[in-house]
């Protein structure tokens, strides 16, 4: 008597997915994490002008991201002046001076600020010396 074969296939297992050593960013400029004091202001959704310093959390060549008491919404016009630290103006105070719109808004969970605000540059930037 001949034994009759299983003509099914065996299942595959699964290949197990791997996380990579080092996390991929997606973006497409370098973020650098320095904390750099700036100035935001603009116009909150009822019109009402405000104006509050913070420090960046980090920034690139396209934007920056912070945190903010103001309530703000995504679409908001905002001004940062970003104080350059001594160093990088061979003792100089100087400020970058640009515009931006909020492009994301995420509601902070530890104490200090309300929301963490990210912006993206407008191509527009000027330099204030002061003497």
């Amino acid at each position: 008597m001949t034994e009759k074969t299983n003509s099914k296939k065996k299942p595959r297992k699964a290949k197990s997915v791997t996380k990579p050593a080092v996390d991929v960013n997606r973006r497409q400029e370098w973020r650098f994490e320095l904390p750099l004091p700036a100035e935001i202001e603009g116009l909150l959704p009822a019109g009402k002008k405000f104006a509050e310093k913070t420090i960046l959390e980090n920034i690139s060549s396209t934007g920056a991201y912070f945190s903010l008491d103001s309530n703000l919404v995504v679409g908001s016009k905002v001004n940062l002046t970003i104080e350059l630290p001594p160093g990088f103006t061979e003792g100089r105070k100087v400020k970058l001076c640009l515009d931006g719109v909020t492009v994301r808004l995420e509601k902070k969970e530890e104490k200090g600020r309300k929301q963490g605000v990210a912006v993206r540059f407008k191509r527009d930037f000027r330099f204030q010396v002061e003497d």
